[in-house]
């Protein structure tokens, strides 16, 4: 969706004030906007040829995104740098006027799609099972995952005010943040990864080894890479290039949407920066209650490389 500069300063003044609230969909928390169209995501008709990016809010999606896009190029960038990264994986769950909803966007496009979503293993449409659609499913550290998703916070208008970090700590912990626990969010895809086509990926693996994790991804879609291929996926993926890249930086989403003069949607891309946000009582409350929601998972996160 273009919009000319004018508009774009009146939508920017017009939202500035805006409040974004809540709502809650089968026990979980979701974008307010979400819930209204409730019928429309869950309703949502997959198609078999969909591939399905899962992740929970600041795992690394647009990462993985961008990985899989320039896997099914065959690693073509100037394909991939023809549209932004919000444009060509519509995000189902999404829905913020005046842009297309995310079912909009999906339903608009032609096959084969890549698609994402934050959803939750129980409240994604039954028509992704129904199709046998491949998912890939990212997963971090909740560490890491809780410091990136206060910074997005701050600067997402579509989300609420997380408030300080010591207020945010507690608020991750509950769940009580759009999308849900974190902890209900990785136990129930890792739960579900052997009855459906899901590849379940961590993103500290890949941080540690790219290239082996794409090969993975390669192999999981049936899509057989040159070395060259893998090579161009490695250097493009890499964060220093996404960072400067106007395709996957948001930097083409509208500021009443992201405002990055409060914090760049492409922060830091570390495994172990949550060090730089918890206190050391706050790491042992942490360590006290991941220990008990993660027991008898067979679940295992790095939390530093």
């Amino acid at each position: 969706m273009r919009m000319d500069s004018q508009l774009l300063k009146e939508l920017n003044e017009k939202m500035k004030d805006v409040t974004f609230t809540l709502g809650e969909i089968q026990g979980v928390p979701l974008p307010a906007n979400t819930c209204k169209i409730w019928d429309q995501i869950y309703n949502f008709q997959a198609r078999e040829d969909d591939i399905l990016i899962a992740t929970f809010p600041k795992a690394g999606t647009s990462w993985i995104q961008e990985i899989v896009d320039l896997i099914m190029l065959n690693g073509d960038v100037e394909r991939s740098m023809q549209a932004p990264c919000f444009v060509r994986v519509p995000f189902i769950d999404i829905n913020v006027k005046p842009m297309p909803s995310g079912v909009e966007a999906a339903n608009a496009m032609k096959s084969q799609r890549l698609l994402k979503t934050h959803l939750q293993i129980h409240l994604i449409p039954p028509s992704f099972w129904e199709k046998n659609v491949k998912v890939i499913y990212f997963a971090r550290n909740a560490k890491d995952c809780m410091a990136s998703f206060f910074h997005f916070q701050k600067m997402n208008r579509i989300l609420p005010d997380p408030g300080t970090w010591d207020e945010y700590f507690f608020t991750f912990l509950s769940g009580n943040v759009s999308w849900g626990s974190w902890f209900d969010h990785v136990i129930g895809w890792w739960k579900a990864k052997d009855k459906h086509q899901i590849l379940y990926l961590f993103y500290e693996d890949m941080k540690e080894d790219p290239k082996r994790e794409i090969r993975k991804i390669s192999k999981f879609l049936d899509k057989d890479l040159t070395e060259e291929a893998l090579n161009t996926i490695c250097h493009h993926t890499s964060f220093a290039i996404m960072k400067e890249n106007p395709m996957a930086n948001y930097s083409a989403m509208p500021s009443f949407i992201f405002d990055q003069s409060i914090s760049p949607f492409m922060r830091k891309g570390k495994v172990g920066d949550w060090k730089n946000h918890f206190l050391v009582a706050q790491n042992i409350i942490f360590d006290e209650i991941y220990k008990k929601k993660m027991e008898g998972s067979g679940l295992h996160f790095r939390t530093e490389l």
